[in-house]
C-alpha cells in the first residue's frame, strides 16, 4: 500500500486543508512553515498556525530557520504543543527567504546545518526531520552529502525533492537524486517531486526505493488524490463543501475569504467556463459570492 504524505505548503498547508488531506486518505500531514525566530518571540500569528485538531495527528511541524539556538527553543515550543515530529526547512528557494541563510540556504552551509540540526535533536524526543532539494544548483548537488551529515545528527528521516534550488519548481524532477539518497542512507527517505496521480506516486516509489511519497501541488484542487485519482462527481462535490465549511468554521473572517478563493480557483480547475469565471470569483466581495461563483461552474 502507498504511503502518501501532503507536503508542507506555505499558506496552502493550515488546519482546513490538513484536515480534509487527512479524510481523503493522507499519511502524516506536515504544517506550512512556522517562521522559528518569529515563535520564539511570541508573534500571536506565528503562534496561531500551531492550532490543530486531534484527527490530525500524526502531525509533523515544519521550522524555518538556521539559527541553532533559535531553531531548538522553537523546536521545544513545537513539542510542548503538541507536535508528533518537527521537520527543518532546508529547501524552501524563495529568494526573500534564502537571503536570511533559511531554507535551502542551508544547502550550501553544511556545518552551520549540522550545527542546527544537532541543537535540535537534543531538544526534543519527537522524531527530527529534514526536507531538502538536490542541491543549490546543478554544480552543487549535495543532496547525499547532506543526508549522510544529517543522519550522523540523528535525523529520523529525510524528504528529498530533487530539483535544485535554481530550478525553483521549473523542468524535470530527477528521481535518480532521491534514489541516491535512499542508497546512501539507513534512515527513511522520502520522495517528492513531479507526482501528479497514483500511478506516478508508484513509478516513484520504484525507480527510487522510497519509503513514502510526498505530494505538494498536485494536491490542490485535488485532495483527493490520497485515496483514488478520479472520485465520481458528487464524492468530489462532497469533498470541497467540506472543505469550504472547514475553512469558514476555523480561520477568521478576511482569512477564510482568500482561502474560498485560492482553493475553489484550484478546484475549478478543468471545469467548462473556469477561465472566464475566475476573475469574477476573485473580484467576489464575500464567502457566499465565492461560493456562487464556483457552484455556476459545477
Amino acid at each position: 500500500m502507498l504511503d502518501l504524505r501532503l507536503a508542507p505548503m506555505a499558506g496552502v498547508s493550515n488546519l482546513p486543508f490538513r484536515l480534509v488531506a487527512r479524510e481523503c486518505g493522507a499519511g502524516l500531514l506536515t504544517s506550512e512553515e512556522v517562521d522559528a525566530r518569529a515563535l520564539v518571540q511570541g508573534n500571536a500569528g506565528t503562534r496561531a498556525m500551531l492550532r490543530h485538531l486531534p484527527a490530525e495527528r500524526p502531525l509533523a511541524m515544519q521550522l524555518l530557520g538556521s539559527e541553532p539556538e533559535v531553531l531548538a527553543e522553537a523546536a521545544r515550543i513545537l513539542e510542548a504543543e503538541g507536535a508528533d515530529g518537527v521537520d527543518l526547512n532546508m529547501g524552501c528557494p524563495v529568494p526573500k527567504i534564502v537571503a536570511k541563510g533559511h531554507g535551502a540556504a542551508l544547502m550550501r552551509d553544511p556545518l552551520g546545518a549540522a550545527r542546527a540540526l544537532r541543537a535540535m535533536r537534543k531538544a526534543v524526543g519527537v522524531p527530527l526531520t529534514i526536507k531538502i532539494r538536490g542541491g543549490w544548483d546543478e554544480r552543487t548537488l549535495n543532496a547525499v552529502a547532506i543526508a549522510r551529515l544529517a543522519e550522523d545528527e540523528g535525523v529520523s528521516a529525510i524528504t528529498v525533492h530533487p530539483r535544485t534550488r535554481s530550478q525553483q519548481y521549473t523542468g524535470r524532477a530527477p528521481w535518480e537524486v532521491i534514489a541516491s539518497v535512499v542508497d546512501a542512507v539507513a534512515i527513511p527517505v522520502i520522495g517528492n517531486g513531479d507526482v501528479g496521480s497514483h500511478a506516478d506516486a508508484a513509478a516513484m516509489r520504484t525507480a527510487t526505493g522510497c519509503a513514502a511519497v510526498m505530494i505538494g501541488r498536485a494536491a490542490l484542487g485535488r485532495p483527493w488524490i490520497f485515496a483514488t485519482d478520479a472520485p465520481e462527481r458528487e464524492a468530489r462535490a462532497a469533498i470541497v463543501r467540506r472543505h469550504c465549511d472547514l475553512i469558514q468554521g476555523h480561520l477568521p473572517e478576511r482569512i477564510a475569504l482568500v482561502q474560498l478563493k485560492k482553493h475553489l480557483a484550484w478546484y475549478s480547475t478543468g471545469l467548462p467556463g473556469a477561465a472566464l469565471a475566475r476573475p469574477r470569483l476573485f473580484q467576489a466581495r464575500n464567502a457566499s459570492e465565492v461560493k456562487a461563483v464556483f457552484w455556476g461552474l459545477w
